[in-house]
């Protein structure tokens, strides 16, 4: 190698964090060739959906602890078709030697292109990534009917409403489950993995950052640092049907008359937290989307319906954004309060105090914030008693920040054992 090689870091990790994760690499890559034997390969197949920053963010967490716990490895990502180029650049900013590859298997096992094939042909293992189910049950049963080669399941959340997942996680060489009320019915369902256990959404790891669109859009907004909380409204149904390219599907009248009928009873709640936010302290409030449906109702049922002296200090976000643009916002927030899921899983992963609204609509990933010891910031839309709560404990926030910041740490102390734990389940999973 050429003493005057310049390597360049990306812009979205510090040096420090470069050159730990390089010298790791080295490490492993020489224990390994001075063992003779070869880095090992995974095939992770995840990436299901661009319209949501929290279904972006599954993938890079996932690739995050794959750099961390097994940095030796060569990975490959199989992502779905909608996968944008706007997203793959994102990533390739965080990985910048991360390959991806598209495409199905057919029935008679053939890939629908030479890039699958070869990464199928080259693989040790398969990873299913997060998500709500086992999102690409028919990738991997065709994977596993073709290959006879294993695979494992990271951080789902599991109704047992799928035939052919059902089948599938049994032949799993371990199932992480992302909430404890998954685990249990998968238990109760008679599945049969070797390893079933809770394990983290793998969203909890993302580390992406675009510190210079976040710090431009806050100083244009005149929010400072630690002086504003993010609120994140939500519909019941994610209206889907909105977006271009969309269709409407059958169920469409039920799901639409039910948003019609929630949306006041779900977006009062935050309305008064708002309020009291920011008539009893100085910070200020930034109303922002975890889906591109959602500044719409943002300003439907939160920005317009506030009254003029709340609104002063209210900021209003009318534009989707990336995943790395709303973690560098959300780190330079005092918290996170709304209806959303991953938004708060991508703050506590990265140190920052976030409250879950949930309701009878969703699954049940909302109860990982008991499994990890959240369960005071965990609040049941449907249950008066416990939206009474919702405004104490966003006041909380910004009244007692240290007690908020212990609260998160312990958090994080549990994540960081438990994905130190599967990964290292993962390694022992993958044939020498």
């Amino acid at each position: 190698m050429s003493a005057n090689r310049q390597f360049h870091i990306p812009a979205s990790i510090d040096r420090r964090t470069f050159l730990q994760a390089t010298a790791a690499t080295l490490v492993s890559q020489i224990g390994i060739a001075a063992e003779g034997r070869r880095a090992p390969r995974i095939l992770l197949r995840s990436s299901w959906q661009v319209v949501n920053i929290g279904d972006i963010a599954h993938t890079p967490g996932v690739l995050a602890l794959l750099e961390k716990y097994l940095p030796e490895a060569e990975v490959i990502l199989w992502a779905s078709r909608s996968l944008s180029p706007e997203v793959a650049a994102m990533e390739h900013r965080r990985f910048p030697k991360l390959k991806i590859v598209k495409g199905r298997i057919d029935r008679n096992g053939k890939a629908s292109n030479a890039e699958l094939s070869d990464a199928i042909r080259r693989t040790d293992f398969l990873l299913h990534g997060s998500g709500p189910y086992l999102v690409a049950d028919k990738d991997v049963a065709a994977f596993v009917a073709h290959t006879n080669k294993p695979f494992g399941v990271y951080g789902i959340t599991y109704r047992g409403n799928r035939e052919l997942e059902t089948k599938l996680l049994s032949q799993a060489k371990f199932i992480f489950f992302r909430d404890s009320v998954s685990l249990a019915k998968a238990k109760q369902d008679g599945i049969k993995s070797p390893v079933m256990q809770f394990g983290p959404d793998g969203a909890f790891a993302v580390d992406l950052r675009d510190d210079e669109s976040a710090n431009s859009f806050l100083k244009q907004n005149g929010l400072k640092e630690k002086k504003f909380l993010c609120c994140i409204p939500r519909f019941r149904h994610t209206p889907y049907w909105r977006l271009k390219g969309r269709k409407k599907r059958d169920d469409f009248p039920a799901k639409h008359a039910r948003n019609e009928a929630m949306k006041e009873h779900d977006h009062a709640p935050l309305r008064a937290a708002i309020t009291e936010v920011v008539r009893q302290s100085d910070t200020k409030v930034l109303i922002c989307p975890e889906d591109m449906t959602q500044m719409q109702i943002g300003k439907e049922m939160l920005f317009d319906k506030l009254l003029a002296d709340v609104k002063k200090r209210v900021v209003l976000r009318t534009k989707y954004w990336m995943t790395d643009e709303a973690v560098s916002t959300y780190v330079r927030s005092a918290g996170l309060f709304g209806l959303e899921m991953h938004s708060p899983i991508m703050c506590i992963g990265n140190g920052i105090p976030a409250l879950v609204g949930r309701f009878e609509e969703q699954t049940s990933k909302g109860f990982m914030w008991q499994d990890i010891g959240l369960n005071e910031w965990l609040f049941d839309m449907d249950k008066p008693e416990q939206v009474a709560k919702l405004t104490p404990a966003v006041m909380s926030l910004i009244q007692n920040p240290q007690a908020a910041q212990e609260k998160v740490s312990q958090a994080q102390k549990f994540l960081v054992q438990q994905q130190q734990e599967t990964m290292e389940i993962l390694k022992k999973s993958i044939p020498s």
